[in-house]
C-alpha cells in the first residue's frame, strides 16, 4: 500500500478503523506536529478517522465533498481543522455524536475554517452542527444549515467563542423545541463578526447569555417569509456591544421585538448595553419594537446607550429609565 503523500515517516498500525481502513500513525518527535489529509481517494476518507489519530497541535485538512454521518467528539487540546477549496459539508444523515451534535468540542483551543454542518437531528430536539462545551472555539467561514440548533454552547464560565464570516440559516420545523440558529450559554465571551443569520423559525436568530459579547458587522435577516422570534435575544443582560449590524424583521413574525435585553432576569452584575451605527428594518405591518430593555429585571442603573442607529419602518424604542438615545434616526420603510 502506498504511503499517503502528505504524511512522512509513517508506520502502519496493526489495528484498523471502521470500514476496514487501515490507520496510519506518524512517527514523530515529541514536539512535532502533523497535517492529516481527509478526502475521497485519501488514506483517511472521514474526519472522524483523522480525529482518532490526530494529536495536540496537529492540523486536519478536508477536501471538497459531502461527508455523510461523519460525526465525532473532539478531545484534542489544540487542533486546527480547515476545509480546502469549495466548502466541504458534513451531512448528519441521521447520525449524531453523544445525542448532541455532528461535532462535540469537549475542552480545548480549537479552530475550524471553511466547513459546513447540515441537517442534525437528535431526540432531545437540540441537535447542533457543533456543541461547544468548554475551552476556546474559533470559527471562520463556516456554515450551519437546517440544524435543530445551529451551534449550541454549554454554560462554562471560562469558555470563549469567536465567530467570523460564518452563516447560520434554515431553521427547521422542530415540534416541542425552539430551533435557535445560534444559542450561546452563560460563557465568558462571545465575539460574532461579519456573519449572516437568516431564515429562522419560531426560535431566535441569536440567543446569547454570555457575560461579555461583541456583535459587530453582521446581518440578521429573517427575510420576507421567515418566522423567527427575536433577531437578537440577550436574556441575562451582560456587557454587550452591538455595532454596525443590520437587523431585518419578517412581516410573518409572531414577536414584535427585534432586540431584547434582560428578558429572563438572572442578569450579569456588570451588565451594560451599547447600540451604535446599526440599521433596524421592521417589515411587520402591525408595528413593533426595535429594542426592548427589561430594566426591572436588570441591576439597578444598568447603562443603556443607543447612538446613531437607523430605524426603518413602524416601531418604537423601549430603552428603560436609564436608557439614552443620541442621534438615532427614524425613517419610513422604503419600497
Amino acid at each position: 500500500m502506498p504511503h499517503p503523500p502528505t504524511l512522512t515517516r509513517r508506520r502502519l498500525l496493526a489495528s484498523s478503523l471502521p470500514g476496514g481502513l487501515a490507520a496510519w500513525q506518524p512517527a514523530r518527535a515529541s514536539n512535532a506536529t502533523t497535517t492529516w489529509r481527509v478526502g475521497p481517494g485519501e488514506a483517511l476518507t472521514r474526519v472522524a478517522d483523522a480525529l482518532q489519530q490526530a494529536q495536540d497541535g496537529d492540523t486536519i485538512t478536508v477536501l471538497p465533498g459531502t461527508y455523510r454521518a461523519d460525526v465525532a467528539v473532539i478531545l484534542q487540546k489544540r487542533l486546527h481543522i480547515i476545509g480546502l477549496g469549495t466548502q466541504p459539508v458534513l451531512q448528519a444523515d441521521g447520525r449524531h455524536a453523544e445525542g448532541k451534535a455532528i461535532w462535540v468540542v469537549r475542552d480545548g483551543d480549537i479552530t475550524v475554517e471553511n466547513i459546513g454542518f447540515r441537517g442534525c437531528r437528535v431526540p432531545s430536539g437540540n441537535g447542533a452542527g457543533i456543541r461547544f462545551e468548554r475551552g476556546q472555539l474559533q470559527l471562520r467561514r463556516c456554515s450551519f444549515t437546517d440544524n435543530q440548533m445551529g451551534l449550541l454552547t454549554g454554560n462554562h464560565g471560562d469558555a470563549r467563542l469567536d465567530i467570523a464570516d460564518c452563516q447560520f440559516s434554515q431553521a427547521p420545523d422542530n415540534p416541542g423545541s425552539l430551533p435557535h440558529l445560534l444559542y450561546v450559554g452563560r460563557i465568558a465571551r462571545l465575539r460574532l463578526d461579519s456573519s449572516l443569520l437568516q431564515q429562522g423559525r419560531l426560535g431566535h436568530l441569536l440567543k446569547s447569555r454570555a457575560r461579555t459579547a461583541s456583535i459587530t458587522g453582521n446581518r440578521f435577516d429573517d427575510g420576507r417569509t421567515g418566522q423567527a422570534s427575536y433577531e437578537i435575544d440577550l436574556p441575562n443582560g451582560g456587557d454587550v456591544l452591538v455595532e454596525g449590524n443590520t437587523l431585518v424583521q419578517s412581516p410573518l413574525t409572531q414577536n414584535p421585538v427585534m432586540l431584547s435585553y434582560g428578558a429572563e432576569g438572572q442578569p450579569w452584575p456588570d451588565s451594560a448595553l451599547t447600540l451604535r451605527h446599526n440599521t433596524f428594518i421592521n417589515r411587520r405591518t402591525q408595528g413593533g419594537t426595535f429594542v426592548r430593555v427589561w430594566a426591572d429585571r436588570l441591576p439597578p442603573g444598568t447603562a443603556v446607550r443607543s447612538a446613531h442607529n437607523q430605524l426603518l419602518g413602524p416601531g418604537d424604542m423601549a430603552l428603560g429609565p436609564a436608557g439614552q438615545s443620541v442621534g438615532d434616526r427614524r425613517s419610513a420603510l422604503p419600497d
